[in-house]
């Protein structure tokens, strides 16, 4: 058997194989998972505090920013489980905030603005908005992604930083979403608690 081959025989049997992987990523991507169609339904923070006045819920704040890989790992492996996702959205008006954002909000009735934003820096390090000052602020320091937690008259409860599994959330989710919180303290109400994702 003569296992020589000219480059344009080589080139015919190469190129089908490179070529499926682009193919079957492009099939992937035009259809969207289940967990895409039941995500979570984000809201701006306005609109948040105009539902929370109608009907009283907390409010999940997402505080990322563009450049942040674990803000990218929390949207593709957290907020996308199907059962985190039916939770927030049932329990919780969920709010996705961009940190850096050039947007002016309005926030407990007043206009929190990004007077650093630089627009020649979009999509990188950029200004932080006074929103995420106001919000995200753990012990002086801010760190993204952050989820706050706030009631339902815009109160911060909790602003919980770093990267969680869905796994991680669900007590948190638990103990914001089913009213704990106005019962106890964290570490009590973790005695108790059971999975149940």
């Amino acid at each position: 058997m003569n296992l020589v081959m000219d480059a344009t025989t080589m080139r015919t049997i190469i190129l089908p194989f490179l070529a499926l992987p682009l193919l079957l990523n492009a099939q992937v991507a035009a259809t969207p998972s289940p967990a895409t169609k039941s995500g979570i339904q984000w809201l701006t923070i306005e609109q948040a505090e105009a539902r929370a006045k109608k009907e009283p819920r907390p409010i999940l704040v997402d505080v990322y920013t563009q450049w942040c890989g674990p803000c990218k790992m929390l949207d593709r492996n957290t907020f996308s489980d199907p059962k985190l996702a039916a939770y927030v959205n049932r329990k919780f008006y969920a709010v996705k905030f961009d940190a850096e954002s050039p947007t002016p909000v309005m926030y407990k009735g007043k206009k929190l603005e990004n007077p650093d934003y630089k627009q020649e820096l979009a999509g990188r390090r950029n200004g932080t908005h006074h929103l995420t000052y106001a919000i995200a602020n753990v012990n002086g320091r801010i760190a993204y992604p952050t989820m706050v937690y706030l009631d339902n008259e815009m109160n911060v409860l909790a602003p919980v930083q770093g990267y969680m599994t869905p796994q991680q959330m669900e007590p948190i989710l638990n103990f914001f979403g089913e009213g704990h919180y106005k019962k106890g303290d964290y570490q009590t109400f973790m005695n108790g608690f059971k999975a149940q994702w």
